[in-house]
């Protein structure tokens, strides 16, 4: 083996995490190989959040947990070392100004997630890492210790090996499953992967008959109708498909539903939520009076988008060509009803490669959590997204990459 091909280190993958993992053992003066299988590292990261890349949450370690459903116990350790003021501050350092918005949303003051991207590349650079663009055909163990990667008819030598790999969202981008792969060939388990902040497929024809309408200051409630709860709330904006339902606020809704079952889950869209129903039916009856001889399904146009008012004019069950002066009030309620109730029943998510992350990896209680290291494979280290680890949109994602490749590059 000659020694351009021994390393101290390799990172499999030049995402987020491994970006930041093989900066942080480079810059502890490990010889650190990074190979990423794309012509370009953080392909992923570069159209995270639109272009804009939320890059973390500026919130409480409360509040980081508590956006955390599955795995946020194994994260103690990670989140200690480097929290999201400890990322900001990191970013900061490295010339990209930040921003907090709502929701404490944090995003580069440029709104480009190309120089989240390229700040990791230049630190990976200044720190010595070696990066090739090969993808990666195997992990090497023997005797249950990691002694390298393969590349096709090349083999690098090392004693550390970091899968990040990320999940199987957005396979374009390179994340097609391959680090699930490394780690069951080395003895782990992957437990069931599905979609997370993923579009979300309708039962009702009626969504696609609104394709590409857009709502904005919408709210949107999520009930699980077999454990008879609301399993989320928010207001934003959404979007219907020829599918079903996408945008930002069905996103976030998608990573709360745990069990998907056909039809068990219903959204209620209300689209005048600065209005309660007294207020709307008050709002409804001015449109009326305004030209009372006017007919029912002439009548909406200053209350809902074009694309609506056919569907909303026949779910409301009022004859289309009746004046809006023989509605009746009971009519009326039912109208008000829809249009803070509009019901949207979820079929399905939309398939995994349509996601934004993937819910599922591998088995936590087979890694140290405080070293991101297998408790099977001495030398074999994982962080990010391949790891069963979910968190709810707004940047937790993200930081969870972050904070787990710090720990694994330091311990590597």
């Amino acid at each position: 083996m000659s020694p351009k091909n021994r390393f101290d280190c390799i990172v499999i993958g030049g995402g987020a995490a491994g970006m930041m993992s093989a900066a942080t053992a480079a810059g502890r003066g490990r010889n650190v190989l990074l190979l990423e299988r794309n012509d370009h590292l953080g392909r992923k990261l570069a159209i995270t959040g639109k272009g804009r890349c939320n890059v973390t949450n500026q919130c409480t370690d409360e509040e980081f947990f508590a956006n955390i459903p599955v795995g946020g116990k194994f994260l103690y350790s990670a989140y200690s070392i480097f929290n999201c003021y400890d990322c900001m501050e990191f970013f900061e350092n490295l010339g990209v100004p930040l921003k907090t918005e709502r929701g404490n949303r944090v995003f580069p003051v440029s709104d480009k997630a190309g120089d989240i991207v390229s700040a990791l590349e230049k630190l990976c650079l200044r720190n010595g890492v070696t990066v090739l663009h090969k993808r990666v055909s195997e992990v090497l163990a023997e005797d249950g210790v990691i002694v390298g990667v393969r590349c096709g008819d090349t083999v690098y030598n090392a004693v550390s090996v970091l899968v990040a790999t990320g999940g199987k969202s957005y396979p374009v981008t390179g994340s097609d499953g391959d680090g699930y792969k490394f780690a069951k060939a080395l003895g782990h388990t992957v437990t069931a992967l599905k979609p997370s902040l993923v579009p979300l497929v309708s039962e009702e024809d009626y969504c696609s008959e609104m394709t590409g309408l857009s709502l904005k200051n919408v709210s949107v409630t999520v009930q699980d109708t077999g454990k008879n709860k609301v399993i989320f709330k928010e207001q934003g904006e959404m979007l219907f498909t020829h599918f079903g339902v996408s945008g930002p606020l069905i996103l976030s809704a998608s990573s709360h539903i745990r069990e998907m079952e056909r039809g068990r889950y219903k959204i209620l869209i209300d689209m005048k939520p600065a209005l309660d129903d007294i207020a709307l039916d008050k709002r409804i009856q001015r449109d009326f009076s305004e030209n009372p001889n006017r007919i029912f399904a002439n009548s909406l146009s200053k209350l809902l988008p074009s694309k609506m008012i056919p569907v909303v004019v026949e779910l409301s069950g009022i004859a289309p060509e009746k004046q809006v002066n023989s509605v009746t009030k009971q009519e009326r309620a039912g109208l008000v009803k829809l249009l803070k109730k509009f019901p949207v029943t979820v079929r399905d998510f939309r398939p995994i490669s349509e996601a934004i992350i993937t819910s599922g990896g591998v088995k936590l209680s087979e890694v140290n959590p405080k070293t991101m290291e297998s408790k099977l494979v001495q030398g074999l280290f994982f962080a990010g997204e391949v790891l069963d680890i979910d968190a709810y949109t707004g940047g937790f994602n993200l930081q969870i990459a972050f904070c787990t490749a710090v720990a694994a590059g330091e311990n590597m």
